[in-house]
């Protein structure tokens, strides 16, 4: 079969990049996959970034730009038996045979769909999230019935020994608006969690550190410096732009996993602030880090809370849980060990196999 795909966003390096362009990995074994996209680089960037097997993927014109007109994309794409398309609240009119559609969180700056909108829906032959959170706000948008299939995780633990580490890992976020279009300050909270850990050191907390492993793209420079003047004198490190491979060291060593994405939002609001899956959860679970991590978004579907991890709603209980298992070796080796076999859930060869299914 011949597959198109298109992601509006692959000069980013975030989660929807990872999850479409491993897409374009698994079907590539099988078939003729093409990614529309006018910048090679941004490619070369992402293989890098994520350690992609892109060498079978041709990069051809993006015909999806705005500059192409729409009866050239109509000609274009009657060649493909099938394109996917990471969607940013649109429908584009295409004729390949099957149009697969995926959102990666909610829309709910679509306050309507148009008709004309309406009509594009009918030609989609599947519309597929990366999160039940996900789904919920997309089926109530579009009035559909979505599938989920969530994120491609791959898991490389190591035995290695524990330290007292407290690890974060996710992108600096702090561009104004987020890629709908909606204004946004940084919702990954790095300096909340900064705020939090100084607050647990002055209250006790003695032989653990924080470390950041955090993707910082060059708009973001400014923001990062002061990331790091604000954790200056507290045992609090930042390891900068790592590859997945890089990446699994901290989580091997790391015993315990903060996430607060979306902490002190209006998510009722603006849902789209929280995290819609959470990859970095699963890893770090993967490699048997306790996660301590809010409960909003997709990271309740991950952790099964006082079982395999804690999730929290207020800054008093991120301390309280982090406490607990500091200070209980025999609970945090417990529950490390259930989140090692809660990761299983979401890795393996389970998303290429979802994804062969779809087609």
């Amino acid at each position: 079969m011949k597959i198109g795909i298109f992601d509006p966003y692959l000069d980013d390096l975030g989660g929807g990049e990872k999850y479409m362009m491993t897409i374009a990995e698994c079907l590539a074994k099988d078939h003729n996959v093409n990614v529309f996209w006018d910048h090679k680089e941004d490619i070369i960037k992402l293989q890098r970034r994520f350690l992609f097997d892109l060498s079978s993927v041709s990069i051809i014109k993006n015909v999806f730009s705005p500059k192409i007109n729409p009866l050239k994309r109509l000609l274009v794409t009657r060649n493909f038996d099938a394109i996917f398309i990471l969607s940013d609240g649109s429908i584009p009119l295409v004729s390949s045979k099957k149009l697969l559609v995926h959102f990666q969180q909610p829309m709910e700056h679509l306050h309507s769909v148009s008709l004309k909108t309406k009509l594009k829906l009918l030609r989609v032959t599947s519309i597929f999230c990366n999160s039940y959170f996900t789904k919920s706000f997309i089926d109530k948008t579009f009035s559909v019935n979505s599938k989920v299939l969530y994120p491609p995780v791959a898991l490389y633990p190591k035995k290695t020994k524990k330290e007292n580490i407290i690890l974060n890992v996710g992108r600096l976020r702090v561009k104004n608006v987020t890629k709908a279009g909606i204004p946004i300050g940084n919702y990954k909270k790095q300096d909340f969690m900064i705020d939090v850990f100084k607050k647990m050191v002055g209250g006790g907390l003695k032989n653990w550190k924080f470390i950041f492993a955090i993707s910082v793209q060059k708009n973001d420079k400014k923001a990062f410096e002061s990331l790091k003047r604000k954790a200056q004198g507290f045992p609090i490190e930042f390891v900068v732009n790592k590859n997945n491979k890089e990446l699994w060291d901290f989580y091997n060593r790391a015993k315990i996993y903060w996430h607060a994405s979306g902490f002190g939002e209006n998510l009722e609001k603006h849902p789209e602030y929280a995290e819609h899956f959470g990859i970095s959860t699963v890893e770090a679970m993967g490699a048997g880090a306790v996660p301590v991590v809010i409960a909003a978004g997709g990271q309740k579907e991950i952790v099964e809370d006082s079982e395999d991890g804690f999730l929290w709603n207020t800054e008093k209980e991120l301390i309280q849980y982090t406490e607990k298992l500091v200070g209980d070796q025999e609970l945090l080796s417990k529950m490390s060990e259930e989140a090692v076999k809660r990761s299983k859930r979401f890795s393996g060869n389970r998303f290429c196999q979802e994804v062969k299914d779809l087609l």
